[in-house]
C-alpha cells in the first residue's frame, strides 16, 4: 500500500454473514478509540457499506447527533479488469497516505476487484454464520462423520492471493474467521461446527474468532447507520439494557482479538 495504513479486508463468498455489519462496526470502533480511517466499498452493486456510511451522515444531520464516518470511495466494477484494477489503487493511493486503517468491503462472490482486495489485506476478516451451510465457504465437508475433503474455491483462493502477497512484498495476512450471529440454541451443532473449524484452521491457515451473536439491535441500526457505539453513548437518549451490555463486551472482544496495533494517537478503551 501507499503508506503503513493498515488495510482490513472483510470477504467472503456467502451473504448474509453480516459482513458490512462487521465492517461498520470495526470502522466506528477504531474511530471511537481517535484513529483514522478510511473505507472502500468494492461491493458496490449491493453497495450496503456505502449506504450504512450515507445513513449515518443523513443521521447526524436529521438528529444533529454528532457521528463521526470514515472517508469512504466506492470502487465499481466496469467488466474492465485493467481499469477496475487502476480505479482500486487510485482509491488506496488516495486513502492509505492519510488514514491509520482503511477497511474494504469485498463483494460476496469471485471477481477479480475481490482477488485484489484480498490480495491486499494485512488483516482479512472472514465471517461465517454458525451453521454447516456457511462453513461450506470453507471446505467440503462429509456429512455423516464430519471429514474434511477438501477446501473450498474461497480457501484455495484465499491461499493463492497469500503467495501472491509474499510474492509482491514479502507482507503477510493474518487471516481471522469470524463466528458470526451465534446463537444461544441448537448447542450440538455449534460445538460441531466449531470442531471442524479449528481442525480446518490448522490446514488451511486461519485463526478462528468469536464475532457478533444474533440481536434484534444490529438490523434496527442500519436505516440509521449506527452502531452499538453509538446508541449507548452519553446523550444518545436509549436505556441501556443487559442485552446492550453483553453486545458492547462482545465487540470489545472482536477488536481485542484482531490483535490490531494502534497508532500513539490511539485512546485507550474504558471499561
Amino acid at each position: 500500500m501507499a503508506s503503513s495504513a493498515h488495510a482490513i479486508v472483510i470477504g467472503n463468498e456467502k451473504g448474509g454473514t453480516g459482513k458490512s455489519t462487521t465492517a461498520m462496526h470495526i470502522i466506528v470502533s477504531l474511530l471511537h478509540r481517535g484513529c483514522r480511517v478510511g473505507s472502500v466499498d468494492l461491493d458496490a452493486r449491493q453497495g450496503t457499506l456505502t449506504r450504512y456510511v450515507e445513513n449515518r451522515k443523513a443521521t447526524a444531520n436529521r438528529k444533529g447527533m454528532a457521528l463521526t464516518w470514515p472517508a469512504h470511495l466506492t470502487v465499481a466494477a466496469s467488466g474492465d479488469a485493467e481499469k477496475d484494477a487502476q480505479a482500486f489503487f487510485g482509491a488506496l493511493e488516495q486513502l492509505a497516505p492519510v488514514n491509520d486503517f482503511v477497511v474494504i468491503d469485498c463483494p460476496g462472490h469471485d471477481h477479480p476487484l475481490s482477488r485484489l482486495g484480498h490480495n491486499f489485506a494485512d488483516t482479512l476478516i472472514t465471517p461465517l454464520n454458525d451453521s454447516f451451510i456457511d462453513l461450506d465457504n470453507l471446505a467440503d465437508v462429509e456429512p455423516e462423520s464430519f471429514a474434511i475433503r477438501r477446501p473450498s474455491r474461497y480457501a484455495e483462493m484465499v491461499w493463492e492471493e497469500k503467495k501472491r502477497r509474499m510474492l509482491r512484498d514479502r507482507g503477510s495476512i493474518d487471516w481471522v474467521v469470524l463466528r458470526n450471529r451465534l446463537s444461544h440454541l441448537d448447542a450440538r451443532n455449534k460445538r460441531r461446527v466449531g470442531d471442524v473449524l479449528e481442525r480446518l484452521a490448522e490446514r488451511i491457515g486461519y485463526r478462528v474468532v468469536p464475532g457478533l451473536t444474533e440481536r434484534v439491535i444490529y438490523r434496527e441500526l442500519f436505516l440509521d447507520g449506527l452502531t452499538l457505539l453509538d446508541v449507548m453513548a452519553d446523550g444518545s437518549g436509549v436505556d441501556v439494557t443487559m442485552s446492550h451490555l453483553a453486545a458492547r463486551q462482545e465487540l470489545r472482544d472482536l477488536m481485542d482479538s484482531l490483535n490490531l496495533e494502534m497508532p500513539a494517537s490511539a485512546e485507550a478503551v474504558t471499561a
